[in-house]
């Protein structure tokens, strides 16, 4: 795609108009209709359906029939998408427009059974694998962790096992609850059984929190997955997180699935199974940012429940989470086949703890 195709933020009257299939379609210009007007979408970027074609699709799943704790997970994707409507549209701590180097557009909310996890993840997958037929990133807004384990399914059938950086404070390698196998304290373990998951490459980062026993991380460490301890990062900083996390992540197809439990309850308690201890906005989104030049090809954010949620401190941190995946999708696909040297030297900007 070349920059003459390339068209920023748009006023209102573009969801009015015919659709300029040659353009990028940016979100509403918020200097222009407030920002609490209009389009409800993620970040008031274009409906799907008024594009031609997306690069990256943003995609809801309001399902949390998984959970084993406080329910309302299901409501995360709307919550996610209010917060989002303060977005603007230029990074500058990565230096780009991720909203005018690729389009991004918002497919809305899949209907899920909530009664039937297995119909429920048939559907997940299915949503995905049509999302991405053509070319399209998927980025899906949960729901519980339970959708990832589809979503992988989906992506494996075309990379091959892919390396997981999943951020959480919890395993969720978990084997069963209550003699169920599927729940969102399961899916990475059932997704390793499944071959989906490279066992050379996959990561842990932010776990912390009571265990049911030692073996719990006996058992992780077979399924395939390097842990990074929440408390890392007060004894090695951002800098050095994200050297190890790329040299864990480099050399293949990565996935990446964040858990808004990841972070402390003061910075997100909006979420059903909340752990003290946990990392700080900041260092989710300077860890993000190190995804630069890796490859990832798929993404969710999960576990938002917005009714414990305060001023819309989880949501807001939520959709900043978004916003950088999205601004890495950005850069890596403007800069190949240079994104490796792309990452390096954004790695030792400041974009990192110095």
């Amino acid at each position: 795609m070349s920059t003459d195709d390339i068209q920023g933020p748009v006023d209102a009257t573009r969801i009015q108009g015919p659709v300029d299939a040659t353009r990028i379609q940016g979100p509403v210009d918020a200097t222009r209709t407030p920002r609490y007007a209009e389009p409800s979408t993620f970040a008031r970027l274009p409906r799907l359906d008024e594009v031609s074609r997306a690069d990256v699709t943003v995609m809801g799943v309001p399902f949390d029939s998984g959970v084993s704790y406080r329910p309302g997970a299901r409501f995360g994707p709307g919550h996610i998408r209010a917060a989002s409507k303060l977005l603007r549209p230029y990074n500058p701590a990565l230096d780009v427009h991720p909203f005018a180097a690729q389009q991004v557009a918002d497919f809305g909310d899949i209907g899920v059974n909530p009664f039937d996890i297995q119909e429920a993840l048939a559907t997940v997958d299915g949503a995905v694998t049509d999302l991405r037929k053509d070319g399209s990133t998927v980025l899906t807004l949960g729901g519980d962790h339970t959708i990832a384990l589809p979503i992988l399914r989906s992506l494996a059938r075309d990379h091959g096992p892919i390396a997981v950086l999943h951020f959480d404070a919890h395993l969720d390698t978990w084997d069963t609850y209550f003699g169920a196998p599927y729940t969102h304290g399961t899916p990475f373990r059932r997704a390793s059984e499944e071959g989906l998951i490279d066992l050379e490459r996959s990561q842990h980062i932010g776990i912390r929190g009571p265990l049911y026993s030692k073996k719990d991380l006996e058992d992780d460490a077979v399924l395939g997955f390097q842990v990074i301890r929440s408390d890392d990062y007060e004894v090695d900083g951002v800098a050095s997180i994200v050297e190890r996390m790329r040299r864990r992540l480099d050399g293949g197809p990565v996935y990446v699935s964040v858990d808004i439990d990841v972070l402390d309850p003061a910075h997100a308690p909006g979420t059903g199974t909340p752990e003290a201890g946990g990392m700080t906005s900041r260092e989710l989104l300077n860890t993000l940012r190190g995804l630069v030049g890796l490859n990832v090809v798929g993404a969710d954010i999960v576990e938002v429940a917005p009714a414990y949620d305060h001023a819309e401190i989880t949501g807001i941190a939520a959709a900043h989470v978004a916003y950088e995946l999205l601004s890495v999708l950005a850069i890596n696909a403007s800069s190949a086949p240079g994104r490796a040297a792309r990452g390096e030297a954004l790695r030792q900007a400041a974009f990192v703890t110095k």
